[in-house]
């Protein structure tokens, strides 16, 4: 079976934000942020000299990679897409490129995107990686400094700001020569086989830079698709926007919704508006009869845990889908 077919025939899958936002679950210092719990270091302009300190705390020792893989089978999902790094600038692996990784900075120790690719392959899950390959709040010259504000909070930017407030001095291609481009080598080549990788929110990224990283992608992993969110028009398939449902037909196209399962990605302590497991089947059959996957979110919690009413409602999914 190709790559293509494969992604075609999946139809329904597992997205995993997982990262230091956990920790303070959309909460800071009193106050709760109105929006996404993975953006809570710039909503609440957090300096990075606070929000990596984090990292002393986190210590999940309830993560279970079979358990989640096990879940996500039960729920009848085929491909799990998981946050290798996001917008924090946190490696939820062992890099070498940066200290400010999991298995590095915090008591843990564990690679736990090596327990997840283990754990996939044991159980026969395809596994993907999410990638932020432009934004990225710990690095002076993350990228983003060109789009100015972001729907979050009506306050929040794409770029830190505050740490590194001179964004006409910024300039991407240092971070995305010494942290992106070797950090995307590492995550290809040390964790065996990566149907996909997702990377996400492209702004200040030229065309040579998106067609190097994807390049660096066919040349590492032949068979590994890359999503449109590369930027500059590149890729395999279209991810389409954060919980976007389309009503018409996509053909032969690679298509793929992202969505959420209450209100964020990231785990937030007080969000419970939870989709119950008939809507999720209802948006899962809308979007499959038109040729469009459901990549259905997660947010574990600060001790490595799916919350448990994100739990139940996925057991109820694939309850319902057997019957």
């Amino acid at each position: 079976m190709t790559n293509k077919e494969w992604f075609k025939q999946a139809k329904f899958g597992m997205m995993i934000h997982w990262g230091l936002y956990c920790l303070p679950a959309g909460e800071w210092k009193g106050e709760r942020m109105e929006d996404i719990g993975e953006w809570c270091q710039q909503y609440f302009r957090i300096p990075n000299e606070e929000y990596h300190a984090l990292a002393k705390a986190f210590n999940p020792i309830l993560f279970d990679a079979d358990e989640w893989v096990k879940l996500a089978k039960d729920a009848g999902m085929k491909y799990i897409v998981f946050t290798a790094k996001h917008h924090e600038g946190f490696a939820m692996f062992k890099s070498e490129v940066s200290p400010f990784n999991i298995v590095d900075a915090t008591p843990f120790q564990r690679d736990v995107l090596k327990e997840l690719s283990e754990a996939c392959r044991k159980h026969d899950m395809k596994l993907g990686l999410y990638y932020s390959q432009e934004i990225d709040w710990s690095e002076k010259n993350g990228g983003g400094y060109n789009m100015g504000k972001t729907w979050c909070g009506g306050k929040a930017y794409w770029t830190n700001n505050w740490d590194f407030p001179e964004d006409d001095r910024k300039d991407f291609s240092e971070c995305f020569e010494n942290k992106i481009k070797p950090q995307v080598k590492e995550i290809l080549t040390k964790y065996g086989e990566i149907c996909l990788i997702w990377f996400d929110t492209p702004g200040v990224i030229t065309p040579a830079q998106s067609d190097e990283l994807y390049e660096m992608v066919k040349t590492y992993q032949p068979d590994c698709l890359v999503n449109s969110r590369i930027g500059n028009g590149r890729g395999d398939y279209t991810s389409a926007g954060d919980n976007e449902i389309p009503d018409d037909d996509k053909g032969e196209m690679l298509f793929e919704t992202p969505a959420t399962l209450n209100d964020t990605w990231g785990y937030k302590s007080f969000d419970d508006n939870w989709k119950d497991a008939e809507t999720v089947l209802r948006i899962k059959n809308h979007l499959n009869a038109r040729g469009i996957n459901y990549l259905l979110n997660v947010g574990p919690d600060s001790l490595g845990r799916i919350p448990a009413p994100a739990e139940k409602i996925l057991r109820e999914v694939g309850k319902r889908s057997e019957s």
